[in-house]
């Protein structure tokens, strides 16, 4: 399929927003999420049950030319397939005409990049986590969504509702006659509208094409360094030398009072028990909900502060530096884990990353192991350890005394004006550093080679998503990854400066 290009000065945007459907529209809408989510669940087991036909035929000794042909995950062969039996199968024959053909789409669409995701982690060309084989979703724990990309949708003229196919006008939570506004004068174009449900809410999420108004920062020459952390959520130092704290909200510490007398009430009552078949009592889901609504509110708490802070920092410096933190392998410490998940250092870096772009500023990422927090931020001297319990930093040196996280922050400002030349967007890097003679810049391999893969978990190895009837078995290699345990604090060391710039 070939991708969008928007037209030249304009770009591709998402504006989220609230919907207050009324209880018609809110049954048209819970509709079209269940349809999706059962065209996803047919898709599973479309292709799936080829796959345990195939390993039960090979136990039988049938020969590999012999097996079941295997079956097209691709859109367009699901969308053939579903389409020809939707009518005389009996789970979709009484009621599949009374939703949108996008709402079947949708889940078809997301199983083929279900599957596309496993096949591409089984044979090592995704990176990150191991896909498993996509599974069934489940009617009480699926996130409803729907993707519109055809069909009327439009903002209405008072700029109070929207207009979705098949499902009708829908009222917003809030008035957005700007959108309109914006369409009306042809800066704005709709591409395609996702309705979601999250957080026991109606949300519409509409893809434009818009056009690129670039907005001037209040400070485009300065630089600020932001240094995370758990104690101060974020502690900042500019290139004028000023310094600045950005206080740690705690939501989820306030709110586990509550969480624990509500999650009391929720073990108290009939819960539900997959290994019996068990259904829970309406007294559990009534407790369930009122604990999810704690759950919610921190999550919104957390989502507005950020928010708040990032496009703060966006609008007002012309560069920005943050670290490249090992935000995982800091999860994996059982007596910080819930409070960097609180803090959401990650999506702090990706706020950053797609503001400083929407206003022309940039953002420099600086090396995982730049010891920022060990370097003093007068003479430059690196400390061999600095244990978390130090909270403030003595050089050795020049005798500078300073709080490690202002210390930090005085160096990444520093590192930003070497990187840059004077720190101002537009500036150019330096030519790339030459490689040291014989790879000694390479971390050495402490891994085994790589091996050939076997056959896959089910009939064989895992073929292309256009895999016909003259597709076979093939060999595929296994990508053996080297991990790399990441430290659990905030301060790194070695003598790396390198960055990444994100532009």
């Amino acid at each position: 399929m070939k991708k969008f290009t928007p037209r030249p000065g304009f770009t591709v945007l998402a504006h989220k927003l609230a919907l207050d459907p009324n209880a018609t529209a809110n049954r048209h809408l819970h509709s079209h999420g269940g349809a999706a989510r059962a065209a996803y669940n047919w898709a599973v087991a479309y292709i799936t049950a080829v796959w345990w036909q195939r390993k039960a035929e090979q136990s039988y000794g049938i020969p590999q030319d012999e097996l079941t042909a295997w079956r097209s995950w691709s859109l367009p062969s699901l969308r053939k397939a579903f389409n020809e039996d939707k009518r005389t199968n009996a789970r979709f024959a009484g009621w599949w005409e009374e939703n949108s053909k996008e709402a079947y789409n949708t889940g078809l669409a997301n199983a083929s990049a279900a599957f596309d995701n496993y096949a591409k982690s089984k044979s090592g060309k995704r990176k990150g986590p191991k896909m498993g084989i996509p599974r069934f979703k489940s009617k009480h724990k699926a996130r409803l969504t729907c993707r519109f990309t055809t069909g009327t949708i439009r903002i209405e003229p008072d700029g109070r509702h929207i207009t979705l196919p098949r499902i009708g006008t829908v009222r917003l939570h809030e008035k957005r006659a700007d959108l309109r506004a914006l369409i009306d004068a042809g800066n704005m174009r709709i591409l395609s509208a996702t309705v979601r449900r999250d957080r026991g809410h109606w949300f519409v999420a509409f893809q434009v094409e818009q056009q690129h108004e670039p907005v001037k920062v209040s400070r485009p020459d300065a630089a600020a360094g932001i240094d995370l952390g758990i104690k101060t959520l974020a502690v900042l130092a500019d290139s004028d030398g000023v310094l600045g704290k950005e206080p740690n909200p705690r939501h989820l510490d306030r709110a586990l009072k509550q969480l624990r007398r509500a999650s009391r009430i929720v073990s108290r009552r009939q819960g539900p028990d997959r290994r019996t078949g068990q259904r829970p009592s309406r007294r559990w889901e009534k407790a369930n909900q009122a604990r999810n609504t704690i759950h919610h509110r921190v999550a919104n708490l957390r989502e507005d502060t950020l928010h708040k802070m990032t496009t703060r920092l966006a609008s007002e410096y012309g560069t920005i530096v943050v670290e490249d933190l090992n935000v995982a392998g800091m999860g994996r410490n059982r007596r910080l884990s819930r409070r960097v998940a609180d803090a959401a250092f990650g999506e702090i870096r990706r706020q950053l990353t797609y503001k400083t772009r929407r206003h022309g500023t940039r953002l420099v990422v600086a090396d995982r192991w730049y010891p920022s927090s060990k370097t003093c931020s007068r003479c430059g001297v690196v400390k061999a350890k600095l244990p978390l319990s130090m909270r403030v930093f003595e050089c050795d040196n020049c005798g500078l005394v300073l709080d490690r996280d202002a210390s930090a922050g005085h160096n990444l400002v520093a590192l930003a004006a070497r990187t840059t030349g004077t720190g101002v967007a537009g500036d150019l890097d330096p030519a790339k550093a030459e490689s040291k003679p014989r790879g000694a810049d390479h971390k050495t391999r402490a891994t085994r080679p790589r091996r050939k893969a076997g056959t896959g978990r089910a009939g064989g190895t895992i073929p292309s998503p256009r895999a016909g009837k003259k597709t076979g078995d093939r060999q595929q290699a296994t990508r053996v990854r080297n991990s790399h345990s990441g430290d659990t604090v905030t301060d790194h060391s070695g003598g790396n400066t390198g960055i990444a710039e994100i532009t």
